[in-house]
């Protein structure tokens, strides 16, 4: 495939004023990375057509694939399709498969309106993309040399619409094959990472090789086009190889998106269990293990333990030690990891303690969080300082991802302190 410059147009008004994010663009962005296609420009624009149609040139100057979310709908104010294919000079042709799906849909929808049929009205000769999300569909076409996609813009829609339909639209443009895998990293940043392959990858062309920051983490996107998969799989192995020898523990996986995925199958392979005892993470380290299909197998429970009563009464840590210690204190998290393990049954234990801010606890610095993990015969823990600035849910997410790296460390024989 040859290099597109890609523009993302969102569409409207509610992002414009702040009441939603717009993580359509951040989550397309992403998808397209992995196919190797690199998005140029992100615009917002509200539900204004004369706005709009100046964005969709504007973009048509320096674009090759003009991708817009939102205003598919069938509203007054939803107006995409209306001012791309006046772009483009195209007439909006009545889809009939979606008129009859539409219709059927209604037989079932008691306040479904007949301005939802307006939904069915697509630009002529486009590809449609049938929204097995929602009512709205997206569609594709190409004009004027640019290629056009369009979906609808609330996440839950536009995210597997995309994956579903998007992504193999655009590979069909190129009878190469893109194949792309994310190293992911945690313990050195993005920075750090590029800093050590920067000459490698300046000298690259196929495969290639780009870090990206996360919010607690990073990865390193290597991506090959081939005639085929396995040529561009053949490419990037060496490349691989040579990307996990150098970074060495710091690698925590490959093509999953976070520390917990890459940590449940290692304890499903050795029929281990865990749980948890948390402090100022409040319960999040449970929340984002249960957020994965089968986490049961694993994950035995956990206790949400915020004030020195509830870690005494709930967990039965000995008061007198939480008062001269200190909650936020290296005895109270190994306690809580032991305890939590001892009342469960688990193999594994998890305490967290710290603080998140934005008040300190007169004795350490907001960002103070200690993590420990206990296993049969041993405890471990970790001081992390996680910087005074951070915000409540970077220290939160930071130390969660610290108790996913410390079992996975000891899964896997590698040192956890």
């Amino acid at each position: 495939m040859r290099p597109y410059n890609t523009e993302i147009i969102s569409v409207g008004t509610e992002l414009l004023l702040g009441h939603i994010t717009n993580t359509d663009a951040r989550d397309i962005s992403e998808m397209l990375s992995r196919i190797g296609i690199n998005v140029k420009y992100h615009t917002v624009v509200g539900d204004n057509p004369e706005r709009l149609l100046a964005c969709v040139e504007t973009a048509k100057s320096r674009a090759d694939i003009i991708i817009t979310t939102g205003g598919l709908g069938p509203t007054c104010d939803d107006l995409t399709k209306q001012i791309l294919a006046q772009a483009f000079g195209l007439q909006l042709v009545r889809n009939e498969d979606e008129v009859r799906w539409l219709y059927d849909y209604i037989s079932n929808k008691k306040n479904f309106t007949p301005n939802n049929f307006s939904q069915a009205m697509l630009p002529e000769g486009c590809t449609v993309f049938h929204n097995r999300w929602g009512t709205a569909p997206g569609c594709a076409f190409t004009a004027e040399g640019k290629t056009v996609i369009m979906m609808p813009g609330p996440p839950v829609e536009c995210v597997p619409m995309f994956r579903a339909y998007g992504v193999p639209y655009l590979r069909s443009l190129s009878d190469e094959e893109i194949v792309s895998h994310a190293v992911r990293i945690f313990g050195i940043g993005e920075s750090a990472v590029d800093d050590m392959f920067a000459d490698e990858m300046n000298a690259m062309t196929n495969p290639t090789m780009a870090p990206y920051a996360k919010e607690c983490d990073c990865l390193l996107q290597v991506t090959a086009k081939a005639r085929s998969a396995e040529e561009a799989e053949a490419m990037m192995a060496p490349v691989i190889e040579h990307v996990r020898e150098r970074l060495g523990d710091y690698v925590y996986g490959m093509d999953v998106e976070c520390l917990e995925e890459a940590v449940f199958p290692l304890l499903k392979k050795r029929g281990l269990t865990f749980s948890t005892a948390e402090s100022c993470t409040g319960g999040e380290i449970a929340k984002r293990f249960t957020d994965i299909p089968g986490a049961s197998s694993v994950f035995l429970g956990g206790a949400v333990v915020y004030t020195n009563e509830a870690k005494a009464k709930i967990l039965g840590l000995d008061p007198h030690m939480i008062e001269e210690k200190g909650a936020v204190s290296r005895e109270v998290a190994l306690a809580l990891a032991e305890h939590v393990r001892n009342l469960t049954g688990a193999d594994i234990g998890i305490g967290v303690t710290g603080l998140a801010g934005p008040d300190g606890d007169g004795v350490h610095e907001v960002g103070t969080v200690f993590v420990s993990m206990a296993v049969e015969g041993h405890t471990f823990v970790r001081n992390l300082h996680l910087g005074t600035t951070r915000t409540r849910s970077f220290i939160r997410r930071m130390s969660g991802n610290h108790a996913y790296d410390m079992m996975r460390r000891w899964l896997t024989g590698l040192q956890v302190e």
